[in-house]
């Protein structure tokens, strides 16, 4: 064996891996089928600006032992995640508060807010939601609804509100308070310089092998490591056997813009559901940037096939079942340890996947 760990997919669980099995005295060869590492955190340079290349991502977490330990890789600056919406000729900020509510029915007041709001709620006189929309209208009534929910979620899923079931919205936070910092988290920002500084620093110790797909590699390379971190899609691992778990595609389409500042914000949610994309993202803005060019991305959702790129797994029960059926299968190689996103058929923030790696670290070494 040339090589303790095998670990597939350059991403934050992979990279995290690679560190700590390699403070421990474990050589690791980390393979991805993508040109670079990073995964969906990586950032490309353009015109020295730092482009989230798969779409905005913030770093925020309440676990100050996670915290530190990314900390420890880079140093962060204090940027605020403070997204606004677009609905036709009107702008919102999010998440819902109160200048969400000020602007959108000339109010002042928490009271006044909360009136209407519970006004339209019993008007509705929804019992049991049945849907999406009714679970939705049943919580924040129809004016926040119809300009700033419908519209995007419908983009997002690829279908009707009313076709969506109720479970997928839990909770919609309504605040009653001028604060528009989108996370309650005690700790948030953007690591200067961009992700890769951080997920290089990670790989420093471990071999890299980029634009190279697992299948074709350890077909031709059957003993190169004695165990497998793998990070991709467990129903792709075990060749579909017991079906095809479901996931959502995002795309991208980025531009260079002759003017140093185009809208003002960082990320713009459109919540039309005729405007195609679901927001534009202004990439300069996570680190405050004064270059005299700006580069945007118009995010796309869509539906994923079997052969496109899997950004988050839909995690309704039929799918939840199927990937616990894949899970229990997986107890059976003891030599393959599953994480990420796609491993796990869980939608992880960052925080949760570094967390999740470094359990799966304790777990394989014993601390």
């Amino acid at each position: 064996m040339k090589y303790d760990y095998l670990i597939v997919g350059a991403g934050l669980f992979g990279c995290v891996f690679a560190y700590e099995a390699g403070k421990r005295g474990k050589k690791c060869l980390v393979i991805d089928k993508r040109n670079h590492t990073g995964g969906n955190i990586y950032c490309e340079k353009i015109r020295d600006i730092n482009v989230h290349k798969y779409g905005a991502h913030i770093f925020h977490t309440s676990d100050k032992k996670i915290w530190d330990y990314v900390c420890g890789f880079a140093e962060f600056n204090n940027y605020i995640n403070s997204p606004v919406a677009v609905y036709k000729d009107e702008l919102y900020n999010l998440p819902f508060n109160m200048n969400t509510f000020s602007r959108m029915w000339n109010i002042k007041t928490p009271a006044e807010a909360k009136k209407i709001i519970k006004e339209q709620i019993e008007k509705l006189d929804i019992k049991e939601p049945k849907n999406l929309e009714e679970q939705a209208l049943s919580l924040v009534g129809t004016d926040v609804y119809e300009k700033l929910i419908k519209g995007y979620t419908e983009k997002q899923w690829g279908r009707s509100c009313r076709e969506l079931p109720h479970f997928i919205i839990k909770r919609l936070p309504l605040r009653f308070t001028y604060d528009n910092n989108y996370f309650n988290d005690r700790y948030q920002g953007i690591p200067i310089g961009g992700y890769n500084v951080i997920t290089d620093k990670m790989l420093e110790g471990a071999d890299v092998k980029l634009s190279t797909d697992y299948f074709e590699f350890i077909e031709s390379n059957p003993d190169i490591a004695e165990k497998t971190v793998f990070t991709g899609q467990i129903d792709e691992f075990y060749n579909y056997k017991l079906g095809v778990l479901e996931y959502r595609s995002v795309h991208f389409e980025t531009e260079i813009l002759e003017t140093d500042n185009y809208q003002g914000n960082a990320v713009v949610n459109y919540t039309e559901k005729d405007v195609p994309f679901t927001r534009i993202i202004e990439h300069k803005h996570f680190e405050f940037g004064k270059q005299p060019e700006t580069v945007i991305s118009r995010e796309y959702s869509s539906e994923w096939t079997k052969g496109a790129e899997p950004y988050y797994p839909v995690n309704n029960d039929k799918n939840n079942a199927l990937y616990e059926e894949y899970r229990k299968l997986s107890e059976n190689d003891s030599n393959i340890i599953f994480g990420g996103r796609l491993g796990n058929y869980k939608y992880y923030d960052m925080d949760k996947v570094i967390a999740s790696a470094l359990d799966a670290v304790s777990k394989e070494f014993g601390d």
